[in-house]
């Protein structure tokens, strides 16, 4: 397509005087490097458009310059493609005819370029006419027909509006700024109906929200007098309720009248009633005064009674502790090395055997923990301890090793401080290897294969003497039935734990 120069009424005459001449040449496209812009004949690298005037230079010298129109003001959307269309041709431009200012920004991505460069690049379009004769001609070239009817001042009807006023802006044939208000215009036409549309949309929202909300309404109203008329029931029974508890009230205010009146009468019987106690109570504290005289002289006669005992029955003792030790002299008693657990102990280390059974009771059942210590200060006592059945209830977070040990560690305590016999029984010997020698006092035994530590207490109980003081501690309910047949004191394993505690 034949490229002619672009009217531009902002060219001052001088340069399109240049331009004319760079036409007439078109070999001559390049800036002269030495003569500098200045040189109006050097000026020109596109192509050149008809001279406007044919009058003689002297006329042209002659007449004053004309001052330039004032930039119109572009819509947004063709000032936006304007920007674009001239950081398109950038890279495309030499670079001696790229702008000082826009060297750096044609050096930028495509997509950076026009969003990063767009002020530059529109201060540059307005400042110098000959870069935008440049960039103009390149555009124009890719427009193609659509550059060549905006040159010659038609446009096409379908053409885009923001299109074209870009091509008028850059190309500025005649009648460019009549374009570019056109343009101006459709686009705020299009501006105008997307708000008019927008509009119309926002109203027809409304109207199916309210129509929505109409509907909703309808069914809330229902709803509402459906509740309504619940409530008119409701309120109905309520006044009904209302009147019962009303006729409730009166029955139970009358009923309260009677019962204040029976109380006047009863306040009335019970003040003669605490008139006669009264009397009473000085009658009884009367005979309690002499009750208490006739007691203190009861006393009186008591202790004189209990001291003439009090003789006789040490006057008994002592004659007995005399015919104690003659019996034992006559006898020839000597002290025993053994005690009847000891034997048992022996006799069930050799062999099972079964001691004969003593009926005869030594002591009444008792499960007081205090009275551990009563029994062990008795003469010659003999403890017997259900092992494993104090320990689990003691201390059943230990190991087996660490309850018997803290177990026997205890009794050889309270050895030490009674000087009793105390005997520990656990079960199972064949599962005991290397056990720690027993604490003076302490002895402690294990039950053979086939045989339990409940059974080897009741032979440790009839093994010993009639009269002598046993006590076997053991929560086992068996246990202490057993034992307490054969004259033993049965205590739970507390009593024994609370004494180790104090301990």
């Amino acid at each position: 397509m034949p490229l002619a120069e672009p009217h531009d009424d902002h060219l001052p005459q001088e340069d399109l005087v240049a331009l004319d001449g760079a036409v007439s040449n078109p070999d001559d496209n390049v800036v002269s490097e030495t003569s500098g812009a200045s040189d109006p004949t050097a000026a020109g690298d596109g192509p050149g458009t008809e001279p406007e005037s044919a009058e003689p230079e002297s006329a042209v010298s002659e007449a004053e310059p004309a001052l330039p129109e004032p930039e119109p003001t572009l819509p947004e959307p063709v000032r936006q493609r304007i920007v674009t269309l001239t950081a398109a041709v950038l890279p495309t431009l030499p670079a001696d005819e790229v702008p000082v200012p826009l060297r750096r920004v044609a050096k930028f991505a495509p997509n950076r370029r026009a969003r990063l460069g767009a002020p530059v690049i529109a201060a540059q379009l307005t400042a110098d006419p000959l870069f935008r004769q440049r960039v103009t001609a390149r555009v124009l070239a890719d427009a193609g027909d659509l550059g060549a009817a905006v040159v010659e001042g038609t446009a096409p009807a379908a053409a885009d509006p923001v299109e074209v006023a870009a091509l008028a802006y850059l190309a500025r044939p005649r009648g460019w700024r009549e374009l570019i208000d056109a343009s101006g215009a459709a686009v705020r036409a299009e501006a105008d109906s997307a708000v008019v549309a927008e509009l119309v949309r926002e109203a027809e929202q409304r109207a199916t929200r309210a129509e929505h909300d109409r509907a909703v309404a309808r069914v809330e109203a229902e709803k509402l007098r459906d509740e309504l008329a619940r409530v008119r029931e409701e309120l109905g029974q309520l006044r009904e309720e209302s009147r019962q508890v009303a006729r409730a009230l009166r029955e139970t205010q009358a009923r309260e009248r009677k019962a204040t009146e029976l109380l006047a009468t009863e306040r009335g019987r019970a003040a003669r009633a605490s008139a006669d106690v009264d009397a009473e109570l000085r009658r009884a504290r009367a005979r309690l005064a002499e009750a208490e005289a006739a007691a203190g002289v009861a006393r009186a006669s008591a202790k004189e009674s209990r001291s003439v005992d009090d003789a006789r029955l040490w006057l008994l003792l002592e004659t007995i502790g005399q015919a104690a030790v003659g019996l034992r002299r006559e006898l020839a008693l000597d002290p025993v090395d053994k005690l009847p657990a000891d034997f048992v102990a022996d006799a069930f280390a050799e062999q099972p055997g079964t001691a004969p059974a003593s009926p005869a009771a030594r002591a009444r059942d008792t499960d007081d923990p205090a009275r551990l210590d009563q029994l062990l200060a008795l003469p010659r006592a003999h403890l017997v301890v259900d092992g494993y059945n104090v320990t689990k209830r003691g201390f059943g977070d230990m190991s087996l090793e660490q309850q018997r040990k803290r177990l026997i560690t205890g009794l050889g305590g309270i050895a030490a401080q009674t000087g009793d016999e105390i005997t520990v029984v656990f079960d199972g010997a064949e599962r005991m290897h290397g056990l720690p020698p027993a604490p003076r006092g302490v002895r402690v035994l294990f039950s053979r294969k086939g045989e339990t530590a409940d059974e080897l207490i009741r032979r440790l109980v009839r093994a010993e003497p009639a009269g002598r003081p046993v006590v076997v501690v053991s929560s086992d309910r068996e246990v202490a039935d057993g034992v307490r047949r054969h004259g033993a004191y049965p205590l739970g394993a507390d009593s024994l734990l609370r004494r180790l505690a104090r301990s």
